[in-house]
């Protein structure tokens, strides 16, 4: 009975995302049959859900429009993901809606069921204070912030799986004490008992986190503030490359468009001299790429090498499309 409640959680919450679902393709996603599915449709149906039913090659199922719905269903982890995000509103991820995401937060997190509000007051009570900015982040596991908060609440060791900056993974046996959201990324601060020191863990390069069940006493952080400890330790991360690019437009055209990842010096009134460091020079590219103007690469000359299999790719791909048509 629990897989089946499950499975039409997860049904209604499928169709609240599209308006129209292949038959085959949501059965697909459930892991289910087709009939099987049928069956769950029609439970939806007498729990009052308007679904609506096509046949045919463009068969399929939706929510009917304009119908009077019975209240919004979410799973677990688009809960916990809600609440995730409304905290970084109230951190300052958007300008000016701290206080309304703050309101927002303590309904849902009221309303939610024990099981979850001890996860999120978890997350809450292991997070620093911060404000997110930046570009996008790498993918993070739900599960991992939710393990790695829980963690640093009970003060219980966890051992983790950590691939470094220079892609080197190994095994880690650590005592959290912080997560600490900064730049878009989260953050663990945590006591590694093999190095017998501090160290920051980027959690998008953490995995199989587990829980050893074993305590400890808390030792005291190196400085008074976590988010300032990783603030430090990020500025203190010397980058790979260190890119040198002049581009030949004016600096206050460019300025705005590269945000504070990149500096722009002015060399004359069309010519400009952005600097940024980066570990990885395909974001160099990219970044590139996006201004829309000619450019001269100074540093490294690795980049140059990079943009040359970008052309070359390019050009490659617009060959094959005129030879399609």
């Amino acid at each position: 009975m629990a897989d089946t409640s499950f499975r039409m959680l997860r049904l209604l919450s499928l169709l609240q995302t599209h308006r129209h679902w292949p038959g085959g393709a949501l059965a697909d996603k459930l892991g289910v049959s087709v009939r099987t599915l049928r069956r769950d449709i029609d439970r939806l149906r007498e729990f009052g859900y308007p679904v609506r039913a096509g046949r045919g090659v463009d068969g399929g199922y939706q929510l009917a429009p304009g119908a009077a719905m019975p209240p919004l269903v979410i799973d677990d982890d688009e809960a916990v993901a809600i609440a995730v995000g409304m905290q970084a509103a109230a951190q300052g991820a958007v300008p000016g809606i701290e206080e309304p995401a703050v309101r927002a937060l303590t309904k849902v997190v009221q309303v939610m069921p024990p099981r979850l509000r001890k996860r999120m007051d978890a997350l809450r009570a292991a997070t620093a204070p911060t404000t997110f900015a930046g570009p996008q982040a790498p993918p993070l596991d739900p599960e991992v912030l939710i393990a790695a908060a829980q963690a640093c609440r009970d003060c219980e060791r966890v051992s983790f799986g950590y691939t470094a900056h220079a892609g080197r993974r190994s095994d880690r046996l650590a005592e959290p004490h912080r997560l600490v959201p900064l730049g878009r990324r989260w953050y663990l601060v945590a006591y590694d008992l093999a190095r017998h020191d501090w160290r920051i863990f980027r959690l998008d390069r953490v995995t199989g986190i587990r829980r050893t069940g074993a305590s400890f006493a808390p030792r005291p952080l190196p400085v008074e503030d976590a988010a300032e400890f990783v603030r430090f330790g990020i500025l203190n991360v010397r980058a790979a490359f260190d890119v040198e690019v002049v581009l030949h437009a004016a600096a206050a055209r460019i300025r705005p468009r590269v945000g504070r990842w990149a500096s722009i010096a002015e060399l004359a009134e069309d010519t400009c001299l952005l600097r940024m460091s980066t570990d990885k020079l395909d974001d160099a590219a990219a970044i590139l790429g996006s201004l829309g103007v000619d450019f001269d690469v100074r540093t490294p000359p690795e980049l140059a090498t990079v943009i040359t299999e970008w052309s070359t790719r390019f050009t490659r791909a617009t060959r094959t499309t005129h030879e399609l048509r």
